[in-house]
């Protein structure tokens, strides 16, 4: 009778179990499976989250595609909006070439330009051509080339026979890249990338507003002389205080400028930035001027040579310093000659380049497309992911307090930011208050309201710092 109350007990308590537990005899499967990662604390990552799902139903923000990633101090993934879709990521895409430039070149790499001349010096002459080298060097200026003037004047240089003859041959292909929009490529933020550059390949274009909206503006004269260019003014005058709105059309070895669009009325000295059509001729021409004014006569012959005696050298800046001007300044120039300078070191594509040394330190890159190395091109896109995870690598790489410290920063935030008509990123590092230091990548694309754009991304901002 017992034996029969004991069976019946224990089979109503294993039916109890079996109601209320039903998984009470998966136990020992579950220790027996791999442990699962837990996510960090949701309470401040959701900060984020609730923040982009609200910026998914604002209608100001309609139709735009919004990716956001967040990498923690060990390289993990907290935070993922959208962060495997590819996007247009403009001058945030610099990044790539800068933190690939301090570890393949390094910090204290130097672009160097070269004088030369066809003939020795003698007795003051030099019966031949002087021939400037190009080194490819972003930040060659004008004043380099009056020191040069100076320096041969002072080694009892008189008279140079021949003329000005220039060597770009170290950068191959066109000066702009393939995919570089016609209303970029004559503008200053747009200059084009040579072998030998000379202040940033840019001049100064000078107007006057007319008396009135819808007027022709005056062409008042270039800083620079541009050699054989054909001004076509087409600029009129917008209404008051409506800024830069003048595009220069030009084109590589183009003599035919085209000047359009408006400058604000009232404007009496109204400044627009240009692209030399002819960075060579352009360096040659003024070099030439420069020793002129220095009291050596020069001949007028002009073109490319090459030539084996070597008279001086100039070195630009080091690398870093060039990479703090990119960062700081956004400048497509430099960045096309530092991306450029990669490939004539490795004696491969540039973007090859990059590719292959992050593969070799664990990040391949995943739906990349890069046609430049500095996002002006509309072609390019890259995740959010690999944006972010770029830094997290760079930044506990060889180089990496270097190129933290190369980045805008204020108040524990880290930044490289990107803007282009429809496109906003950013990516960098942030201190959180809890004193852990993030990676994070924010990249909307296909928006029609910038201010919307601009909340956005300050709030994330915020809700970052606050983790």
């Amino acid at each position: 009778m017992w034996k029969n109350i004991v069976i019946l007990l224990l089979g109503s308590a294993l039916a109890g179990l079996l109601l209320v537990r039903p998984d009470v005899f998966l136990v020992q499967r579950k220790v027996e499976l791999p442990p699962v990662e837990q996510p960090p604390p949701p309470a401040k990552p959701n900060a984020i989250a609730t923040l982009l799902q609200e910026a998914h139903a604002n209608p100001a923000l309609a139709g735009a595609a919004i990716g956001f990633c967040l990498i923690n101090s060990k390289g993990e993934v907290v935070m993922d909006e959208n962060a495997t879709t590819a996007s247009s990521p403009a001058s945030s895409f610099k990044t790539l070439t800068t933190a690939t430039a301090l570890e393949i070149l390094g910090p204290d790499f130097h672009f160097t330009t070269e004088l030369k001349s066809t003939a020795p010096i003698q007795k003051g002459v030099i019966s031949g051509d002087l021939v400037i080298v190009g080194g490819g060097d972003p930040m060659l200026k004008l004043d380099d080339l009056k020191a040069w003037a100076a320096e041969l004047k002072k080694r009892g240089v008189t008279r140079i026979t021949g003329g000005i003859r220039t060597d770009a041959t170290i950068f191959s292909g066109s000066l702009y890249g393939d995919f570089w929009n016609w209303g970029d490529i004559g503008n200053g933020y747009g200059s084009g990338v040579a072998g030998l550059n000379l202040n940033h390949n840019r001049y100064i274009v000078v107007f006057r507003a007319g008396p009135t909206v819808g007027s022709p503006a005056d062409l008042l004269g270039i800083n620079l002389e541009i050699p054989g260019a054909d001004w076509k003014n087409e600029v009129t005058t917008g209404p008051a205080d409506s800024g830069d709105n003048v595009v220069i059309h030009g084109g590589e070895n183009t003599t035919a400028i085209h000047l359009r669009g408006t400058v604000p009325l009232g404007a009496t000295k109204f400044q627009v930035k240009g692209a030399v059509p002819d960075p060579a001729r352009f360096a040659a021409h003024h070099f030439r001027a420069a020793l002129i004014t220095a009291g050596i006569q020069v001949g007028s012959t002009v073109g490319t040579a090459t030539a084996t005696q070597s008279l001086l050298k100039h070195d630009s800046p080091p690398l870093l310093d060039i990479i703090k001007s990119i960062h700081a300044t956004s400048d497509n120039h430099e960045t096309e000659c530092v991306f450029r300078m990669l490939g004539v070191k490795a004696g491969k594509p540039p973007a090859e380049v990059i590719r292959e040394h992050w593969k070799t330190r664990g990040l391949e890159f995943i739906g990349l497309r890069m046609e430049d190395g500095c996002g002006l091109a509309r072609a390019d896109f890259i995740r959010p992911l690999d944006l972010a995870r770029l830094q997290y690598f760079a930044g506990t790489g060889p180089q990496g307090a270097a190129y933290k410290a190369s980045l805008l920063s204020k108040d524990g935030l880290t930044w490289k930011g990107g803007a282009m008509s429809g496109i906003r990123t950013f990516t960098g590092y942030a201190k959180s208050k809890s004193g852990e230091e993030y990676c994070y990548a924010l990249m909307v694309n296909h928006f029609t309201d910038g201010k919307a754009v601009s909340e956005l991304s300050q709030q994330v901002m915020d809700a970052m710092m606050g983790l």
